[in-house]
């Protein structure tokens, strides 16, 4: 059975040459989204290993701090991003800025994936995987925002908030294929495979994802409507965003910090936790990633629907508040009683929530900006709050644990985040109702 087209969904929307089903949609728009996300899981799950490789005059809790700080860095360049490819985005449609991320994505990965390691190249090395890093985060900072951009304007006001939720379900997906990947690596191949190629397979592997996504994405073609609008005339647009939408960046800035915290300390976080401090094995702690990728693939849409019927303000606001009040008893639970069941748990019932959370939250974010700066002015407060407190997350609250000694560090990090993140729901209009 067909999914049911998108066209003339809305007054308007965008009315495509033709018809472009939902299904067809929300694949051609994630798929770069997913790709980066496949990526930063494997990333993350290699953290140790790629630490040793990359780093090794370190000792072991430098060489994770570097490994770590390094996959951080690719964040500094997602804001850059993020105003770059806003700006062709509102300029000269969207599909145009997401084919260039795509492109340049695949260039960075594939680069990390040929990388000679500090054995082979010395100093080289770890200053290619820094570039590498580098331009994944530059095309990293305008695929979700232009992504999500695209998929809330061609959806219909109705079903806006189910439509924009596969942004982040596809967040998820990716973390379970990279979990999934990473796992059956580091199980099926001794450590000497695993160190001398087997690390490099899904990075080499990831870069097909390209001329698949590239495909799919000139399957559903630009709409008119999609790029330059006569209010844009006068001035920049960025300009416009900093002058006339100042509050509103300000409060997507603040949205976007609640989520990203939650996410890469219970998506990416939690299985290098689990080595690193509970002592777990492998095995066990790759699992963490396959139970809250597959979590958010399937609670995400949950949390878009909800948004829908009950409105992207009050679902955001209970999701948060839970989240926040629960994940200090869930860190005191594992780091008390660290067995794979307690863990397994608690990083299910928190990926829950932040997932319910991340679905509303994605079209509330498009519905806070108008129309002519809307992809410039999310891919910003996008870039921006997941460079600073996702990227470096992992950096932040290995720190903190190393200088404090408390265990529960990382739940404090999302509670102050989290909090953080529920001042602008008292000042967003709610508008899930209305046509954007």
């Amino acid at each position: 059975m067909k999914s049911p087209s998108l066209r003339g969904t809305t007054p308007g929307a965008c009315t495509s040459t033709r018809a472009v089903s939902t299904r067809s949609l929300i694949v051609a728009t994630t798929i770069g989204n997913a790709f980066e996300f496949f990526d930063l899981t494997v990333y993350s799950f290699f953290a140790v290993l790629l630490g040793k490789l990359f780093f090794p005059l370190a000792s072991a809790q430098q060489q994770l701090l570097l490994s770590v700080g390094t996959f951080g860095v690719g964040f500094v360049a997602r804001p850059l991003g993020g105003v770059m490819f806003g700006v062709i985005a509102d300029r000269f449609g969207r599909l145009t800025a997401m084919n260039l991320t795509l492109l340049a994505m695949a260039l960075g990965t594939g680069l990390i994936g040929v990388t000679p390691t500090y054995a082979h190249i010395g100093m080289a090395a770890p200053l290619l995987i820094l570039v590498a890093r580098l331009l994944q985060g530059f095309s990293a900072g305008g695929e979700v925002g232009v992504a999500t951009t695209l998929l809330a304007e061609r959806a219909s006001a109705s079903r806006r908030g189910f439509i924009t939720s596969w942004q982040f379900a596809s967040q998820g997906a990716a973390a379970l294929a990279g979990s999934m990947v990473g796992f059956l690596l580091s199980h099926y191949l001794d450590t000497a495979s695993l160190e001398s190629w087997g690390w490099r397979l899904p990075f080499l592997t990831g870069v097909l994802i390209a001329p698949l996504g590239l495909y799919l994405r000139s399957r559903i073609g630009e709409d008119a409507s999609d790029t330059a609008a006569p209010e844009r005339a006068g001035q920049g647009v960025l300009k416009t965003v900093f002058t006339r939408d100042g509050m509103q960046l300000l409060f997507a800035l603040l949205l976007v910090i609640g989520g990203t915290s939650a996410h890469f300390i219970v998506l990416y976080y939690m299985s290098t936790y689990a080595i690193t401090f509970l002592h777990l094995p492998m095995d066990t702690a790759m699992w963490c990633g396959i139970l809250s990728g597959a979590v958010m693939l399937v609670m995400s849409p949950v949390g878009g629907i909800w948004s829908d019927r009950y409105g992207r303000k009050r679902v955001n606001f209970a999701s948060r508040v839970l989240l926040t009040a629960l994940v200090l008893p869930g860190f005191l639970l594992i780091t008390h009683s660290p067995s794979a069941l307690t863990l397994y748990l608690v990083v299910s019932a928190l990926a829950a929530l932040h997932s319910v959370n991340a679905g509303a939250t994605g079209p509330l974010l498009t519905e806070i900006f108008p129309r002519s700066t809307r992809a410039t002015g999310l891919s910003l407060a996008y870039a921006a709050g997941v460079s600073i407190f996702g990227g470096f997350a992992q950096f932040f609250v290995t720190w903190l644990i190393g200088a404090t000694g408390n265990p529960t560090a990382p739940a404090w990090y999302v509670i102050v985040c989290g909090v953080l993140s529920l001042v602008p729901l008292a000042f967003i209009a709610e508008r899930a109702r209305e046509a954007i």
